[in-house]
């Protein structure tokens, strides 16, 4: 499925399978995917270290198996999988079989994979055994039988249940072809390559990527932490949103160095990974950025920390960065896009650009991939390569679509006119974000109401997740069995449950 305003700029992209391809030719043995130390404590498996010729053979050998169950050019195929090397093999094997990836939140349950799927009419489930406490293969296997569009669920690690095909053996690395034929019109950048998943005021609202968007996204990033050829990554970010793509597989992918990948925290296998990185990349969100350097744990001043902003209306209050590496803050606005910046001597943020975002901390001539603006009625607006064009299925407008190009996010700013800056002030009206998660309050309202019309749940502050929720209901006990039953997001249902217990992954 092509898309028609990103044809314009196609013809000469590079689609995501060709900058793994062209980093795997200068490097075929270098290492290019690497998994946590601790990943045994989280999921199954050891630990993977894969070379681009090894993680080359595996991405075929995973687009050969989706094309072996009858699986279709242009299908939908969701993956829900832990920060490991399964994560990125699957998402570009979707591409390389000539599919669109739909990489799903991590602490989405039955009740969000099925709203969510359903709207983008997605075939098959790539998920996993186990993530923590959580069993996604049961989770999928659930949504897979409450939609039956949904033919097929695959996974990785053991004790799959019954239904379930078992992926482990695309690490066989037995030779799968490498050319996975299929045919599409038109360039192939500008075709749809992934769908990520916002929040609209009608609830999960899915959005189109085009390879040419996701590769300006992460353009975005990498430029501005000014890395160089061939540099390695440290990512505690998985690919379930467009920001998690943008910081986590495309600059991997624009500097073809090694990607290690790190899922939760564990303060022994991050000081571990960030002294073998070098002088590599650091990626964190926000919450985490404090408390790891308070910790001590980020004393390399040739690495580049960047910190991911998902409530940029937060950057005012943030603290001065009084730490040995330099930090770039990047701040995401939802599925809608993100404007990366690099601290300066006053060590705290700098401002939104008003207008095209450039820093002369680029190199020369570096192309400026997004552009800013104002509404009438104070929101932010977005325009440039990386912002998305259509909801998927493509839809007349994405959100309140403006004749000049721009996207609004809904972010209340205001203009700095002396520094010709925006700043962010709200986010969307009637929103709240948890934990890199953002809710719509009425739906949430609503939701509770539907299980127990007595029970109520508010928007808390909270130092380490920015907000949480709390409820009261008569009985909180029937009540979170009935959120747990209807496979509600475990950041709601725990607000019916006694503190210090948790469900999430």
């Amino acid at each position: 499925m092509i898309l028609g305003e990103g044809a314009r700029t196609a013809s000469t992209a590079a689609t995501l399978d060709d900058l793994f391809r062209r980093a795997g030719v200068r490097h075929p043995d270098a290492i290019a995917l690497a998994d946590p130390p601790n990943r045994a404590a989280f999921t199954d498996g050891a630990p993977r270290v894969l070379s681009f010729v090894q993680a080359d053979r595996a991405i075929s050998s995973f687009a050969a198996r989706l094309r072996q169950l009858g699986l279709q050019t242009d299908t939908v195929v969701a993956i829900q999988l832990p920060n490991t090397v399964e994560s990125i093999i699957a998402f570009l094997g979707v591409l390389r079989a000539g599919m669109i990836a739909a990489p799903a939140p991590l602490l989405w349950r039955r009740h969000d994979m099925a709203a969510a799927l359903s709207q983008v009419g997605a075939r098959a489930i790539v998920t996993c055994s186990r993530i923590g406490a959580a069993a996604p293969a049961d989770i999928a296997g659930q949504t897979a039988a409450e939609l039956f569009p949904i033919r097929h669920v695959c996974g990785f690690g053991q004790k799959l249940p019954d239904g379930i095909a078992p992926l482990d053996d695309v690490f066989d690395f037995a030779g799968a072809d490498a050319s996975i034929p299929y045919t599409r019109p038109g360039p192939a950048a500008a075709h749809v390559a992934a769908v990520t998943f916002g929040h609209g005021k009608k609830g999960i609202l899915p959005v189109a990527r085009s390879h040419v968007e996701l590769v300006a996204g992460g353009l975005e990033t990498f430029l501005e932490t000014g890395a160089a050829l061939d540099a390695p990554i440290l990512s505690t970010i998985p690919i379930g949103s467009f920001a998690g793509i943008a910081l986590t597989a495309l600059p991997w992918l624009l500097s073809g160095g090694a990607l290690h990948l790190h899922h939760g925290f564990d303060p022994d296998a991050f000081v571990a990974q960030c002294a073998a990185l070098g002088d590599g990349t650091v990626m964190l969100p926000t919450a985490a950025i404090a408390p790891i350097g308070e910790a001590g744990l980020l004393t390399n001043a040739k690495q580049t920390v960047v910190a991911l902003w998902r409530a940029p209306e937060r950057l005012t209050a943030a603290k001065q960065w009084d730490h040995p590496p330099p930090l770039v803050d990047v701040a995401s606005f939802g599925e809608i896009g993100v404007i990366a910046s690099r601290r300066g001597e006053s060590l705290l943020p700098t401002a939104i650009p008003h207008g095209v975002v450039d820093s002369l901390r680029r190199a020369a001539g570096a192309p400026s991939v997004i552009e800013t603006a104002r509404s009438e009625a104070g929101t932010l607006l977005l325009r440039g390569r990386m912002v998305p064009t259509q909801s998927f299925p493509p839809a007349p407008e994405l959100r309140s679509r403006h004749s000049t190009g721009y996207v609004d996010t809904g972010f209340a700013c205001r203009i700095d006119r002396q520094a010709r800056a925006l700043i962010v002030t709200a986010p969307p009206s009637g929103t709240t974000a948890v934990g890199g998660y953002r809710f719509h309050l009425d739906e949430i309202e609503e939701l509770i109401s539907q299980t127990d019309a007595d029970a109520t749940i508010v928007a808390l502050p909270d130092a380490d997740l920015g907000q949480r929720f709390a409820g009261s209901a008569p009985n909180r006990a029937e009540l979170l069995a009935g959120l747990r039953t209807r496979g509600v997001n475990p950041l709601i249902s725990e607000a019916f449950q006694p503190r210090g217990t948790s469900e999430a992954a």
